[in-house]
Parts: C-alpha cells; structure tokens; sequence
C-alpha cells in the first residue's frame, strides 16, 4: 500500500540510519527529507510542508522532544513519531504526553514503520475530513452583503433580534430568497454559535426514513437498522436544526415533531427511553402554512409553536434597490471561488438585470453570475454572456445614466415612477395597487416612506403620505 501522500522528514544524527530508513520511505512512495540535529530539523519544518517527522530522541542540540515541543509552540500540525534505542516507559509517557503520535524502538524495522505511518496517515485524515465538516455544521463565517434595501434592513434587525433568545423561528419567503442564510445568521448572533448548525430538508427525506433521520432509531428497530442512530435532532444538541421545506413534513411527524418542541425530549424509533435534547429550531417554508392548515394538511398547533418569531424574506422584485450591490457581491465571490479575476459589467448589463424579475431570486441571480463568468471574454459582461431569457430583456426606461446619478438611483427613480402610476389607475386605492404590483400592502406603504424621505413623490402624493 503506497504512502505517497505523506511529506516525511527524517531526524537523526546517525547519517546510515537516515539513509536507510529514507531509501525504505521513498520505496513506499513518501516524499523524504533528512536532518542531522534538532536544529535543521526545525528550519525544514518550519517550511511548513511536513506531514510526519520520525525523529530520535537523542541528539546533540537537542532532544527529539525539545524538538516536537518547538514545533508545536511554533503552530506548525506535523505529527511526530519519536525512536530512541533505550527501551523506557517513562521516555514513552514523555513523548506521548509532549504530543507525539507514536513510538518506536531501535533498531526499527520497516514494517513497523510503515504501520506506523499508515496509522498517522489516516489520522490526518480523518483530523482533515472533521475539519471540513465542523466548518460545514457550523457554518462558516462568509462575508455577508451589506443589503440597501429598507425590506432587508428590517430582516436584518429582526434577525439582531431573535437571535440571543431560544425561541422558535420561522422564515417564510420564496424559494431562493435566502432563508437557509437568515437561519444560519440567526444561529451565528446566538449564544449556541459555537454548537453544531444541522440543516435538513424535509422536503428531500423520504417519508418512511424521516423518522429515523429526525429522531434516531435502536437496533433492531426495523429491517436494515443493524445499529443504533442518534438522530439529527441529537446531533443538534446545544446548537441548531434548520427544517427548511417544514410544510413537505407529513401529518403524522408533525405531531412527534410538536412533542419534541413541547417536551424537548426524543424518543428514537423502537426506543423506551426519551433522551433530552437542548435544541433550537429554526424552520422555513415557501408554502402558505396558513391555508394549509385551512385545508387540514398542516396542524394548527404546531404552526402556531413554530411561528412565535415570523422573518419573511421579500423576493429581489420587491427590492430591486439590492440587484446592484448584489451582483457584484456574487461575482467577487464567484470569481474567488473559481480562481478567476473579477470581471467588469458593461452598464447595458447592469440595467437588464436590474429590470429582470428574478424568479428564482438571489439562487437565479448566483447561477447567471456563475454563467457570466465563464463565458465572459476580454475581462467584461456583455448581453452575450446573459442567459437568452435575460438576455432579451429591454433595460428599464430611465436607467441610462442621466446626470451623474448612480444606477441604485436611476433604479428607484423608475421604481417610484410605476408605483405612483398604479395607485393612479387605482384611483388612489393603495390595497388595489399593491395587488396589481405583487407587493404585500406593507411593502407598499415602505416604499412610498422611503421615496417620501427621498424627495421623489409628486406633490399630491406626498401630501397624503404627510399626513
């Protein structure tokens, strides 16, 4: 079995035991490197490259041990398994309690060396594979966009909100608008931040495995339960579990799901024994939850123990402020992701995406930015690189650049110019308005604050918003 994935340097101040141990490890495949003293030892791995040092502990400087403590005050995650050619428990203990991986007797023999580092091998691993998936859990900390929109500017203070409490979350909002995002923020503002973040789509689980997933199962329990499963909601203790596509949850887990919020106990499949679990949930949907439970598919009381704090995340057409900032947001991130320069967007560009209605929101947006940056050529965005449904969009009127203004204001400038014209053929009703544009009456009375505050409003308009 080959080694060839390991960096190793050989420490001895015996040049044939460097040698030979050196010619066995570059046979098993090993990169080696040999020093002579603990001194050369420590300029190699400071290099950083080193994977394992098999080191003597008797040198002329300084022992193998001093030599491991130096690397480890240093910061530097090279494992260490230490030879001496004095048989001693109290030297093992010594190494082992310093940090070494392993030990090994001289005059060592290639067998054991190479088990040796097979062990070492795989423990790194495994240590490498934990760290991906801890930054996975947890949810790593990404730059997060600074949104211009008053809609999620409230997001974002509800979220402030929430956040330090245990309670219940629900985000509502379209598919793409971002709520598995305002989950994971909500957990990173909490007291359980550093806890496990386990997200679960209900929506992706099939119905006769989700019980077992949530909720665990004992041996035995059923055909193929061959051991026993802790369960997500016990993998989440002392931290998060976010249930997106809560409303694809089947009526009879809806009411385990209840007890579990009620009792803050589950009891595994087949199992006597509840186990407490100190969760937080956090659960989103883009269903209408509310006339589900109208039509008997989702329980009222658990509808109402999940929504004791409402965050709706507003579609991009509501907030067409953020298109700007967010595109080049997404196209710095995906040009760091693909190891690529950030390219620049013809102004044409800018406007047609500022006119498109982004369906699929701010997931649409990420994969068109994505798309726009392999086909790019010459270092910039033109229509060409737009997907053909995108791309034959006529830009908004107005959005040409006129007086120095910037787009996000020749955008609310437009903006302002069809919201004023709907309540106008709405004969001043504000409620018919904000049907005809697909806005919550709420919305609608936001924009005109803001456009208010800006100066934008006609004169009759701007009266009654006055008063």
């Amino acid at each position: 079995m080959s080694l060839k994935s390991l960096e190793v340097l050989v420490v001895d101040d015996e040049p044939a035991i460097r040698q030979i141990l050196s010619a066995f490890l570059s046979k098993a495949g090993c990169s080696v490197s040999q020093a002579g003293s603990g001194g050369e030892a420590f300029e190699r791995i400071a290099k950083g490259d080193i994977d394992v040092a098999i080191s003597d502990i008797k040198m002329p400087d300084f022992t193998g041990i001093e030599l491991l403590q130096r690397v480890r005050a240093a910061g530097f995650d090279t494992n260490f398994i230490m030879m001496t050619a004095y048989a001693s428990v109290n030297t093992a203990i010594e190494a082992i309690k310093a940090g070494a991986s392993d030990y090994m007797i001289k005059p060592v023999r290639n067998e054991e060396v190479w088990h040796r580092l097979t062990k070492v091998r795989d423990l790194r691993r495994l240590s490498s594979e934990n760290r991906v998936l801890r930054n996975l859990v947890l949810g790593a900390r990404e730059p997060m966009f600074g949104f211009a929109s008053p809609a999620m500017k409230e997001v974002e203070r509800l979220v402030a909100k929430v956040a330090p409490t245990d309670s219940t979350v629900l985000v509502t909002g379209e598919s793409g608008t971002g709520k598995g995002v305002i989950a994971r923020q909500i957990h990173q503002q909490s007291q359980r931040a550093d806890g496990p973040f386990i997200p679960v789509n209900c929506g992706a689980i099939p119905e006769n495995l989700m019980e077992s997933e949530l909720f665990g199962h004992v041996k035995g329990s059923f055909t193929g339960a061959d051991k026993a499963r802790k369960g997500l909601f016990l993998e989440a203790d002392k931290g998060t579990i976010f249930l997106d596509e809560i409303g694809e949850l089947p009526l009879a887990l809806q009411v385990k799901l209840l007890h579990v919020i009620e009792e803050k106990t589950v009891r595994p499949v087949g199992g006597e024994q509840a186990r407490r679990a100190d969760v937080r949930i956090v659960a989103a949907t883009n269903r209408d939850l509310p006339q589900m439970v109208a039509q008997g598919r989702f329980r009222e009381d658990l509808f109402f123990r999940l929504s004791v704090f409402h965050v709706h995340a507003p579609p991009l057409r509501e907030r067409r402020q953020d298109i700007p900032g967010l595109v080049r947001f997404l196209l710095e991130r995906g040009a760091k992701r693909m190891n690529s320069p950030v390219l620049e967007i013809e102004p044409e560009v800018e406007d047609i995406l500022c006119a498109y209605d982004w369906p699929g929101n701010v997931r649409e947006m990420e994969n068109v930015v994505d798309r726009a940056l392999i086909l790019a050529e010459e270092g910039r965005i033109t229509r060409a690189d737009l997907p053909p449904q995108i791309a034959r969009i006529q830009p908004l009127p107005g959005t040409a650049a006129v007086g120095g203004d910037s787009l996000r204001e020749q955008v609310r400038r437009f903006e302002c110019t069809v919201v004023c014209k709907a309540i106008a053929d709405a004969g001043g009703d504000r409620r018919a308005a904000a049907q005809k544009l697909g806005i919550g009456l709420s919305s609608l009375y936001r924009k005109l604050d803001e456009y208010e505050a800006l100066g934008l409003l006609p004169g009759e308009l701007a009266e009654r918003q006055g008063r």
